[in-house]
């Protein structure tokens, strides 16, 4: 079930028990619709970052045992009362949106990773708290999955980030392989180019086979929803791969008939 937005892996899908997939649904809702803040249409910095302490707001008002007035906010009021689910998860999220507004380059890869801990590992998280399996070891994987899923989001969405004037390869990296900015904007994909982004597909398929499994630990539907969820992103970045790095002319996506394929993988 897509909640508006392509995504590398199914939503709420129907793999998973129903009594899950209209909470699941509720926070993908709250997660996309404040990233829209953070990067759809051309709002100035102020109001998009207005928006985002709205929800931040509204969120004080659910830990105050208020009720929004926002149908969404009321939903996700709901959902969280529910499921007991913890608020800071939400608020890492709305900070993460909100560094996109304000931060548009990342140092290092530590950098990047601490903004993925905001930006994806809380679904994650949220997740585990909805099937009540937040042991350690599993947030850990779930965490490894997460970050690797938004690392793969990001080699494949190069060319559209920059025209948003956003790069998220780590800028020590870039240097070290000899590529700079003027190359991304040139589309040029060389040997340099190939070397840095073949360096980023291998370190982030090393994050999602260590998460893997998680995919087994987990039971039935929802284990499987976690191993197809893998299996997408692992695609994704074979298709990137098989493509030269070029995702400026052949940017990968997963289209209908890969679906059955990756469900054989992951049964």
């Amino acid at each position: 079930m897509s909640v508006g937005h392509y995504e590398n892996f199914p939503v709420a899908s129907l793999l998973l028990p129903p009594r899950l997939r209209e909470p699941i649904a509720v926070i993908y809702r709250f997660a996309r619709s404040a990233d829209d803040f953070a990067d759809e249409g051309d709002l100035a910095a102020d109001e998009r970052l207005a928006r985002l302490q709205a929800y931040r707001d509204a969120l004080g008002t659910i830990a105050a045992g208020g009720t929004p007035t926002d149908p969404l906010l009321r939903d996700l009021a709901r959902v969280i009362a529910a499921h007991r689910l913890p608020l800071g998860l939400f608020e890492d999220l709305l900070d993460a949106f909100a560094q996109d507004v304000t931060q548009s380059r990342y140092a290092d890869f530590a950098a990047l990773l601490d903004y993925c801990r905001r930006s994806a590992n809380p679904i994650g998280r949220l997740l585990l708290h909805l099937f009540q399996r937040t042991s350690e070891e599993n947030l850990r994987a779930s965490d490894a999955i997460c970050s690797g899923l938004q690392l793969t989001n990001f080699w494949q969405d190069v060319a559209i980030d920059y025209a948003k004037q956003r790069i998220y390869l780590p800028q020590d990296e870039m240097a070290r392989f000899g590529v700079d900015e003027q190359q991304i904007a040139q589309a040029r994909c060389d040997d340099a180019w190939r070397a840095l982004i073949g360096f980023q597909i291998e370190r982030t398929r090393g994050m999602l086979l260590a998460g893997a499994p998680l995919g087994r630990q987990l039971p039935g539907r929802v284990g499987l929803e976690i191993r197809l969820t893998v299996q997408g992103g692992l695609r994704i970045l074979d298709r990137l791969a098989a493509a030269g790095a070029d995702m400026f002319r052949r940017r990968p996506t997963l289209r209908w008939f890969d679906w059955p394929i990756l469900l054989g993988r992951a049964l």
